[in-house]
């Protein structure tokens, strides 16, 4: 927890966001690296259920998202007879990413085209559109759904997507 506090931002962006970039299918009981390791590595799964509760909500930014994370953490340790260590699992390192962003030569213009494209593109890129663009310039919407409302005209479409 005292290192959460510490770490770049980016780094709990990484552990919050990445995971489904970095696998190609759910391995872990739980979306986000924190929760995993509580669960896993510390042997504490109740912690890991509250840290996978953990989810941006609209509005919030990755600052929230930590200081969430840590009043989760110190709730549940304040909560609890002992405080839970790893001492047969790993330990946790705080890693962060940088994205580089390179065309994939796929446009579209139309909605129908809009939906061929996604059965083709790569998972990396549904991931930069969905989850890095809501970060991107604070904007808090997906490339997705700004599209379809902004170019489409398809407001209640975006809002579904999103």
């Amino acid at each position: 927890m005292e290192l959460l506090d510490e770490v770049p931002i980016d780094a709990v962006y990484y552990h919050m966001h990445s995971y489904f970039l970095r696998h190609s299918s759910i391995m872990e009981p739980f979306p986000n690296d924190f929760a995993n390791w509580a669960a896993i590595q510390v042997r504490d799964k109740v912690l890991g259920e509250k840290l996978s509760a953990v989810t941006p909500g609209p509005g919030a930014n990755m600052e929230d998202i930590r200081s969430r994370l840590m009043e989760t953490i110190d709730l549940h340790l304040s909560e609890s007879q002992m405080v839970p260590a790893v001492e047969f699992g790993k330990p946790f390192y705080f890693m962060s990413s940088q994205i580089i962003e390179i065309p994939t030569g796929i446009k579209v213009s139309t909605l129908g085209k809009f939906i061929e494209g996604l059965k083709v593109v790569d998972a990396s890129a549904v991931y930069n559109h969905i989850f890095e663009a809501r970060l991107r310039e604070k904007r808090g919407r997906s490339d997705f759904a700004l599209w379809l409302e902004e170019v489409l005209g398809k407001k209640e479409l975006a809002d579904q997507i999103e």
